[in-house]
């Protein structure tokens, strides 16, 4: 047996998301009954031809969040953030609590990931969680918290180049991701960097991203043999870093921002392109993808393979 709670009013009622959108895990439609297709019009973006923006699409207007170790205050090659929060958890009451910060980056990982998204897309606004510490340390409850936060807030696009191997944090991961796929947050999340077990890149709801070693730092290429879907640059790849320097890295945590401001710059030209249709513009694009012509319909050319 189903049950159907009164649609909360006033002080307290969930609000929408930034952009319109409905917030994660509200109107939920099982079926539709009594109501027919011009009962539930969606106002579409077709979505750029074989993936790409038609005209200059710089990432205006998007909104992403670089979930991870901070990001140094007024970089050269990042300029101001658009806003800065940073995870804290009581170390008495064990409370966790998201909070706005100045501190900036503690150790040059969330700095480089930022550079990333900014050369890429670099109109887009850059929000800032920290989730990690001072020597890359960092806890599940913690990156939970900081996630969790920026799915509430409606980002548009989420940049995790960051995963935990902690399987009891897999199942709350799964829904998270799943929340905020459905919300039209799009979560881009790093692939570890071993052949190990861990989440949340190995979500289908989320965009997974691994390196290539191609010269060609504008280039991105689909996996055709999953979970990792995409590969970026990454490898020997030059990032901005502490005290507004560069250093020259390699690893799936720079290429997964690579991919999150490719994000970006297709949201820019198309606003209301949902992550689904943002995943196949991905596919559409990819250096390696190629695209077969269409079977002809034209008389003659049409053949009954069936048998007999």
């Amino acid at each position: 047996m189903t049950t159907t709670e009164p649609e909360r009013t006033g002080p307290g009622a969930p609000r929408p998301a930034p952009g319109g959108r409905s917030a994660p895990g509200q109107g939920l439609t099982w079926s539709l009954r009594g109501r027919g297709p011009e009962d539930v019009p969606v106002l579409a973006d077709p979505g750029p031809p074989l993936g790409r923006p038609d005209g200059p699409a710089t990432g205006r207007g998007v909104r992403v969040c670089v979930v991870d170790s901070g990001v140094e205050r007024d970089h050269p090659l990042i300029g101001p953030l658009a806003g800065s929060w940073v995870v804290v958890k009581d170390a008495e009451s064990g409370e966790i609590t998201v909070e706005p910060t100045t501190t900036g980056d503690t150790c040059g990982h969330g700095t480089a990931c930022a550079g990333i998204v900014r050369r890429t897309a670099p109109e887009c606004e850059i929000h800032s969680v920290r989730v990690l510490g001072e020597r890359f340390s960092g806890t599940g409850d913690v990156l939970m918290a900081g996630l969790r936060w920026a799915v509430e807030q409606g980002f548009d696009v989420i940049n995790l180049s960051l995963s935990t191997t902690r399987t009891r944090f897999a199942q709350e991961l799964h829904s998270l991701a799943d929340s905020a796929y459905f919300a039209r947050t799009v979560i881009v999340a790093s692939a570890h960097n071993t052949p190990v077990e861990s989440f949340p890149w190995r979500f289908a709801s989320v965009i997974s991203v691994g390196s290539h070693q191609e010269d060609d730092p504008e280039l991105h290429l689909y996996n055709p043999d999953p979970p990792v879907e995409f590969f970026g640059p990454g490898q020997n790849v030059t990032v901005p870093w502490l005290g507004g320097r560069t250093i020259r890295t390699t690893g799936n945590s720079f290429a997964t921002p690579y991919v999150a401001g490719l994000c970006a710059r297709v949201l820019s030209a198309h606003p209301r392109m949902t992550a689904f249709q943002l995943k196949n513009a991905l596919y559409l694009s990819a250096a390696n993808v190629r695209h077969a012509p269409r079977p002809s319909t034209a008389a003659g050319d049409i053949r009954d393979d069936s048998e007999n």
